[in-house]
């Protein structure tokens, strides 16, 4: 079999991230396809579905939100992460191992010597009434735990069972404490009994695919997945990309045409397709990996050239869009650049005065 290019596994992967083409697929679909949507702060899930899904608004998330179709919970690699709700049922089992480790690495210190049965316990006891914003519930830990740090308490308690951050957390614009909910009183039933690891490989192969081992274990925050792709393998194609590497992939699953356009797309922050791999190349040069922790980025036939951020002179109510790029763009790149930037910030910026983009080097 011939080995995949970087620039077919791009496309590949702008494919399955239905990045060459926005869907006519419903947000709730798209979640669900893209098996979350990391959500650290309120605003990258919906850039991240601006980006995808033809004529997105706001309430097409906001309205999932509300209705309990997707959630927000500490998923893959121990950060916050949106996901549809029949996903999670089954997601949170299988992520605990990741979980009680971030657990650990995280507030090991806070809970050293305590027994996290009794914490778990104290913990369900306090939400079992409804929501508690984690100010409220870190008070109520440190009260019965006093010397502790409280509110790594109440964080520490994201990985011993499963919670959800209702509504209004997680809506665009919004900042304020952060509620805490069981997650089977929110769902209106319990989460699964089993893990299904193999589940877990496949959706991510569905929309990363191709990919490693150590691809899968990059997005997820699992380790020694190893033997569950194993396992799998007389259900998968096995590639190989120009070092050798051996990516699987789903047998079905369409290798694209390495030279199919690529759309200028404005991406989320942290958004997984730029981090839910061990090896970025396919979409990222190495020199650029540190800065997307910080700022999301632009994509220009594919790969990422730039950073942007959104600004508001408050004397005028006007809304600038500032691109930063690695490199110098071709004056059709940056005609492509500023049409879709434009529209990045009427629909993130609506009520703006007016809308300006500049483009400028990145800093040295």
């Amino acid at each position: 079999m011939t080995p995949l290019d970087r620039r077919t596994l791009n496309r590949t992967t702008l494919s399955r991230q239905l990045l060459l083409g926005r869907t006519s697929t419903t947000p709730h679909e798209v979640v669900r396809h893209l098996v979350g949507l990391q959500a650290q702060d309120p605003e990258p899930p919906y850039v991240g579905l601006w980006s995808r899904v033809a004529d997105f608004t706001m309430d097409g998330l906001t309205g999932l939100l509300h209705d309990r179709a997707v959630v927000r919970a500490t998923m893959f690699r121990g950060t916050q992460h949106l996901v549809a709700a029949d996903d999670y049922r089954w997601l949170r089992p299988t992520l605990q191992p990741l979980l009680t480790r971030w657990q650990r690495g995280a507030f090991g210190r806070s809970t050293a010597g305590l027994d996290l049965d009794e914490l778990t316990a104290a913990t369900r006891e306090l939400l079992v009434g409804g929501a508690v914003s984690r100010p409220e519930l870190a008070r109520a830990l440190g009260e019965r735990w006093p010397g502790r740090d409280p509110v790594e308490l109440a964080r520490s308690a994201q990985g011993l069972l499963p919670i959800l951050h209702p509504p209004p957390d997680g809506v665009w614009g919004r900042r304020g404490p952060t509620p805490f909910v069981l997650a089977e009183q929110w769902l209106g039933g319990p989460v699964a009994d089993v893990p299904d690891a193999e589940r877990m490989v496949l959706r991510y192969l569905a929309a990363f695919g191709p990919a490693s081992v150590r691809d899968v274990q990059a997005w997820s925050g699992m380790t020694r997945l190893r033997s569950v792709v194993e396992g799998l393998r007389p259900r998968l194609v096995v590639r190989r990309d120009e070092d050798g590497r051996e990516l699987f992939d789903l047998p079905d699953a369409p290798v694209a045409d390495p030279d199919t356009p690529a759309p200028v797309r404005f991406m989320a922050l942290l958004d997984n397709v730029l981090v839910g791999y061990d090896d970025r190349s396919r979409l990222v040069a190495d020199h650029q990996r540190v800065h997307l922790m910080v700022h999301p980025p632009v994509t220009v036939d594919g790969f990422v050239r730039g950073l942007w951020r959104i600004e508001r002179d408050k004397g005028t109510g006007t809304a600038l869009l500032e691109v930063r790029l690695f490199a110098p763009l071709s004056p059709a790149e940056e005609d492509a650049v500023t049409g879709e930037g434009l529209r990045l910030l009427r629909f993130a910026a609506p009520d703006a005065t007016g809308h300006d983009l500049h483009l400028r080097p990145l800093d040295p």
